[in-house]
């Protein structure tokens, strides 16, 4: 769940799926449908859909695998992820590196070589993070690590006069905020028109597909050309709302048109739900709280209504 996104937004997310689904079996024995649900707001469907998948292999495994480079067997488990679980849950001596490590071992090192992606810092870093680990509590050191590159060791502002490593750190006199040095990805504009079409007490929404990378199966205002439609085809007047939002290194800006509700809508993915279902219906995060302001604001009457 921390992925890409803080710990304080994460926080309720956290405790409703636990509430949920407490153990693999709970998780394993839910519908597809009820784990999105309860991943709806976090983004990057596919990591639900990952954990979902790894809940069902791993009741039927026995033991449960101590070694990371089993647990890297499952889809969607990573290097990091995978260490992660195997030193907390089994003092399986391997090093955990993330964003945090990486920025606490280059300033321990003084390291000043540009970073230009996370695959080229993990593999500098790595085999120093495995060996300084602690071989005896690797579970406590890598959590310790975590801990300090989280309130410590920050990227801005780090607190130098109260770090337990500031002795041997490297960094700590030469401007550590420098450390890592990375350049910034190269950042890609785009400008997506959707359209805002109700019908009846109905708004029209389109269903990404299985295949869809980011939001496989998440329901979304559906884009102009998903309707037939074209800019040239709506009335002379400006979009009901624009907004804006980032997915990776992109940042999209999407304009949402008014539509009348007498087009013809064919294909599949297409459906239209009744405002009272909308709260039921498993919708990407932004669009979700975007139908809720045009809702509000614009519709006079409430996203449940």
């Amino acid at each position: 769940m921390l992925q890409q996104t803080q710990v304080k937004t994460v926080l309720p997310y956290w405790t409703r799926w636990m509430e949920r689904f407490p153990d693999f079996r709970a998780l394993a024995q839910a519908e597809e449908t009820v784990v999105l649900k309860h991943w709806e707001g976090l983004g990057y469907y596919s990591r639900a859909r990952n954990l979902h998948r790894l809940a069902r292999q791993i009741l039927d495994l026995d033991p449960i695998p101590r070694d990371a480079a089993s647990w890297r067997q499952f889809k969607g488990v990573g290097p990091y992820t995978a260490a992660a679980i195997t030193s907390i849950a089994f003092d399986t001596p391997v090093a955990c590196v993330d964003g945090n490590v990486i920025r606490i071992l280059s300033r321990l090192s003084g390291d000043k070589r540009p970073i230009t992606n996370n695959s080229q810092a993990l593999k500098r870093y790595t085999p120093l993070a495995q060996a300084w680990l602690d071989p005896v509590r690797p579970g406590l050191h890598n959590e310790a690590l975590m801990e300090l590159g989280a309130t410590v060791c920050t990227k801005g502002n780090p607190k130098c006069e109260v770090c337990p490593l500031g002795s041997i750190c490297r960094a700590r006199n030469h401007n550590p905020e420098r450390f890592p040095r990375k350049i910034p990805p190269k950042i890609t504009m785009e400008l997506c028109h959707r359209a805002w079409v109700e019908r009846e007490g109905c708004l029209l929404l389109r269903r990404a597909e299985a295949r869809s990378r980011r939001l496989a199966e998440i329901l979304e205002l559906p884009t102009l050309q998903a309707i037939g439609l074209s800019l040239e085809r709506l009335p002379q007047r400006g979009p009901l709302a624009t907004r804006k939002r980032g997915i990776g290194n992109a940042r999209i800006t999407e304009r949402i048109w008014d539509v009348p509700g007498a087009i013809e809508t064919k294909g599949s993915e297409l459906h239209w739900i009744p405002f009272g279902q909308l709260e039921n219906e498993t919708l990407s995060g932004p669009h979700k709280r975007w139908i809720k302001e045009i809702l509000q604001t614009q519709r006079g009457h409430s996203f449940e209504s």
